[in-house]
Parts: C-alpha cells; structure tokens; sequence
C-alpha cells in the first residue's frame, strides 16, 4: 500500500483556463516552483474571459453594485504595468491613475484610517515591551519582599520565564481564537490580560500571588504577539508592508526604554518595584479603547467568505476604490489556488501540514530560523539581564538602571532607520549586514570585562553593548515579525505565526533560565563569546534558508516559498557569494547578479524587447 504524500495538488485540466485565470497548462502548484516565477494568477485570460469571471465572481460574492469598478481593478491586476493604457468602458479617470501612479511615486501618502490601525498595533508593541522591562527593575527588589532572595543561582532566576513559557501556550491558542473572533477581536482580548493581571501584580503579597499574575499576562502577550503583526501585515500595502509592519519591534523597543525609564523615575521610591511592575497597564488603556476603531482585515473576511465586509473595510485602508477592486480580485484569484488546503483541514491539520506541505515547510523554516536567530544574537542576554551585566562590570546598582536606560535608548532610535531600509535594501540584507557587526560588538564588549576595574573598563563595556544595540535594531530586531507575518498563506497563517512566536518565546524561556549558570561558569567574557559564536551560526542559517520578501503581495510569496530549499541554497553559493566578493572584495563595479526570481511581467518585457532588436 502506497504511502499518502500530504501535498497540493495542481489544478486544472489541460487547455483550459482555471476559475483564477492561470492556464491549467502551467499546472498551478504552490508546492514546487523550480523555475523561480513570480506568476500572476490573471496573466494570459483573454478580455472577455476575464470579464465574465469578474461578473461571475460579483453575483458569487455580493457585490454586484461594484461590478465596473471590479471590472478596471481586475484589468489593473492583470497588467499593472498598462493602467494608463486601459480603453473602452474599463479606461480608468485620472483621480484612479493618481492614486495608482501615487503607490510608486508617495508610497507614504495613506488614508488616515491605515495610519490609525498601525499606530493601535504600534501600542499593542509597546504593552510587549513595557511589561518586559517593568519586571526586569523588580527583579532585584521584591525577591527579599517575598522572602526568596539568595545567593544561589537558582534563586536569581526573574520571573520572566514563566511568563514566556505562558506565552508560548498562549502562542498556541491564537490559530482558534482568531478563527473564532477576528484580528481585532482577538487584539481586544489580549488587550485585557496585559491589563488586569498586570494592575493586580502591583497589589500581591505573595510570591505565588504574583506569579499567578505574571503567568496570566503571559498568555495575553503570546496570542497578541501572535497576531498583532498578522494584522498589520493584512492591512498594509506591499511597497511599504515591511516598514508598516516593523513597528511591532520599533514600538516594542520604544516600551523597553519608556520602562526602563519609569524604573529610574521610581527607584528611590518606597514602592519602587510595585509601581514598576504596575505601571505598564497604562499603554493597555489606549490599546483597548482604539482598536475597535480600525477595520477588520479584510483578508480575514475574505476567509470567513464575507466579501461585503472585506470591501467595506478595504475601502477604510485604501485612497481610491480601483484600490480596493484591484486588491480584493487579485488576492481572491490567488487565495482560491490555496482554498484546497484551507477548505480540508482543522487546527490539528493545520499544525502537521506546516511542516508537511512543501510551500509551508520552507515559509516554517524561514520563520523558525529568523526567530530562533533572535534569541541566538544575545540581545535577550542584555534585555534580561542587563542589571547584572553592569554590576559586574564595576557599576553601582542605580549606575546600571541608568546604562539600561542608554542601552533602551539605542534599540529604540536605532530602529528608525529600517522604516527605510527594509523595504529597500530588504529583510535579508539588513539581516546579514547585521549580525557580523553584531558578533564582533558581543566579543569586544566581552573581552573589555578583563580589563582592570577602573572608568576605562566600565566605558568600553558600556560603548560595546550600545553598539551592539545599534546594529541589532535596524536588523534582527524588526525583521522576524515582520518576516514570519508575511511568509505563510492565508489558510496557515495563524498557526503558523503562532509557530514562529512560539519558537521566539520558547527559546528566550532557555536562555533566561540558562543564561545565570552560563554566566556563573564562564563570567562575562566567556558567555558574551557564547553568544557572539551563536551570531555567526545564525549568519550561515540566514545565508542559506532565509529568502527575501521585500515588495511581493502576500499571495506573490507563494511562488517564492514554492523554489527547492536545495536550489535556494545552490543559488547563494554559485551566484551570490561569487558576485559579493567581485563587488565588494575586488572593487569590480561592473559585476552583475543574474536574479534568482523572474516575474511573469519581467519575461514580457524581454521577449518585447528581444522581439524589437529582431525587427531593427
């Protein structure tokens, strides 16, 4: 008896078109994608074709009224190099072409309604961050509070790795609550454990008391991290969907220093660590009240089959209805290439099929890696632990809060510049421009705590962690989010962002429990050059697993999570290293680099343009 391989199957007969517009000719499979096309699901139906489908999918969908703006919107999709070309009832007005030559020309220029959303899930972030830092100043208050302080490293242990291992089983719950209640739903809910839990935490008497509160909270962060930048990333336009969706880890950072903060602010004070522990409900506030002001998904309604719903709240997001009709025809013609998967499988499915179907497979392994790497770069070392690392470098106790403070400071304004460059430069390469400056920074920072007590040795260690957080912030620090937000499908994207913060939380659960034994056996110089060798471990995972999504709509990226790892890999060592060191090693400017990638719009325009040298 044959096994049964768990896989997608192609669609489509021989010589004829397929209900998304791609000829079943080409056999349609998201699970293998050796030539390395981009394809565009509407390339190549006739007009009248296409026409047809459009009208059939408004009658199908509900939305009749929209039928001449769908009917441009899918002209748009389908060549969205000729908008300005469009003729017959289907020609597009000037205010339309404004806004569609605006997406390349002002990327910027938003509906204030997008704005709001991601300044909402900017302060869902900065709860993330806040709550982090305000147990990181009580740490070294409320264990003689509660009668287990001691010298053991056992007993230095914080907190905070019960609340990860609680996020990582909130991580869990975020595919079916999502499922059941929405993007903002699920948002609103969260919202309330990083509220109430965290108020109670100023108010207990008792150890377990507060660790009852801290594992409360710690579900709530796992399912809002789970699906905050989800809902960013459904929500923005692919030209600027990096740096839209980054502002999880730049707001996250902005929470770290504003605690940080506080904890200076109150040091002195009697109730110094209930008011650190206490105080970030504050951003919670806010994130409560707003969120129910910005638009559901509408890729979310698109699931759930409620296109009235999507269009309405697409409306909200977009600057122009041709938007909206482009958009919601375009995601539909690729979303019901992957509704083979999603219309046969439950939670339980879902889960094993990360891991089994091959398009989903490779987005996983990216995910996985671009996550696990943030652990591996040693900034939750200095995050957690950054107190003990100063005292032991010669600071006084407030001396240290203060150089967490300026360690704060740096990850947040050095976050700035990937508003930017992610979109430009693109995810990978901020990642591999960063963690070899991230490795030797770590190293140097570690191999100045053997230098003689003294202010040289306290500056140089001070210097290099700030360095350190310079190159982590533009880099690994906004990347993973936004990269494991964006890379599964539709049908698998809950589960498999949960996956991805899953293995983040889980893994900054170890070293939070690892890292004082590490610590205690090796001192500073021997567990800064732990981590500094875990970056370069990280570099050559990122080199050969990690492919760029910079630009591409979500549905684009199934064709790019559809190339063979093997070829992926292949690809860097024949291709790009050869071509890097020709660039930037032996200063040949005139180096070229064959893409690996070729857009279906792309080979037009070589066959034009081979056609036209022919006929001169």
């Amino acid at each position: 008896m044959s096994e049964k391989v768990d896989v997608i199957e192609p669609k489509g007969v021989e010589g004829r078109y397929l209900e998304t517009g791609v000829e079943a000719a080409e056999h349609v499979d998201i699970n293998e994608n050796p030539e390395a096309r981009i394809k565009n699901p509407l390339k190549g139906i006739p007009r009248e074709k296409l026409m047809r489908d459009v009208e059939a999918f408004a009658q199908e969908k509900g939305l009749t009224e929209h039928i001449p703006l769908l009917r441009k919107g899918a002209l748009v999709a389908q060549n969205p190099h000729d908008f300005e070309d469009q003729d017959g009832d289907e020609a597009l007005d000037e205010a339309e072409k404004v806004a569609l030559r605006d997406e390349i020309t002002h990327r910027w220029r938003m509906p204030a309604r997008l704005f709001l959303t991601i300044a909402t899930c900017s302060i869902g972030a900065a709860v993330q961050g806040w709550d982090q830092t305000g147990s990181n100043g009580a740490n070294i208050f409320f264990p003689e509070y509660y009668g287990i302080s001691s010298e053991s490293t056992r007993d230095r242990l914080p907190g905070r790795p019960w609340t990860d291992i609680l996020a990582f089983i909130g991580c869990w719950l975020a595919d079916p609550i999502n499922n059941w209640i929405g993007r903002r739903g699920v948002i609103f809910v969260s919202a309330h454990f990083c509220l109430w839990p965290v108020i109670g935490s100023a108010f207990c008497h008792t150890w377990w008391e507060q660790l009852i509160c801290r594992l409360l909270m710690g579900v709530g962060m796992g399912v809002k991290a789970s699906t905050v930048p989800i809902y960013a990333a459904e929500n923005a336009p692919a030209s600027i969907r990096g740096a839209l969706v980054m502002s999880w880890q730049m707001w996250t950072a902005f929470g770290i220093f504003l605690g940080t903060a506080i904890n200076l602010a109150v040091f002195y004070h009697p109730l110094n660590w209930r008011l650190m522990l206490g105080a970030p409900f504050i951003p919670a506030v806010p994130l409560i009240c707003l969120i129910y002001l910005c638009p559901e998904s509408p890729r979310w309604y698109m699931k759930k089959n409620r296109y009235p719903d999507a269009w309405n709240s697409m409306v909200r997001l977009r600057n122009n209805p041709i938007q909206v009709a482009r958009d919601m025809y375009y995601i539909h013609s690729q979303l019901s290439i992957e509704m083979e998967i999603m219309n046969k499988s439950n939670y339980v499915t879902r889960f094993t099929q990360l891991f089994t179907i091959p398009r989903v497979r490779r987005a996983s392994l990216a995910a996985f890696t671009v996550m696990i790497a943030q652990q591996m770069c040693g900034i939750n070392i200095i995050a957690f632990y950054s107190t003990t690392v100063f005292v032991q470098s010669g600071y006084t106790q407030f001396q240290a809060m203060l150089c967490s403070f300026g360690f704060g400071l740096v990850n947040w304004l050095f976050a700035f510049p990937a508003f930017w460059t992610i979109d430009t430069f693109g995810r990978r390469s901020l990642l591999l421009f960063t963690f070899p400056n991230m490795m030797w920074t770590l190293l140097a920072a570690g191999l100045c705590t053997l230098l003689p007590f003294g202010e040289a040795r306290t500056a140089l260690v001070a210097l290099f962690i700030f360095l350190f957080a310079a190159f982590y912030s533009p880099g690994e620090g906004p990347v993973p989010f936004t990269y494991s937000a964006e890379v599964y499908p539709l049908s698998h994207r809950e589960v498999g962002m949960g996956f991805s913060v899953a293995t983040c939380l889980f893994w900054a659960a170890v070293l939070s429990m690892t890292f004082p034994f590490i610590l205690d056996r090796l001192e500073t110089v021997g567990a800064f050059g732990l981590y500094a060798g875990f970056n370069l471990v990280a570099f050559v995972m990122i080199f050969f697993l990690v492919p760029e999504t910079k630009q591409r709509t979500l549905e684009e990226l199934d064709y790019v999570f559809a190339v063979p790892t093997r070829k992926f890999a292949s690809y860097q060592v024949t291709e790009a290293a050869p071509w890097w060191f020709k660039r930037y090693a032996l200063f040949q400017r005139d180096a070229v680099l064959e893409p690996l990638y070729h857009q279906d719009d792309d080979e037009d325009v070589r066959r034009t343009s081979s056609t036209d040298k022919v006929v001169s």
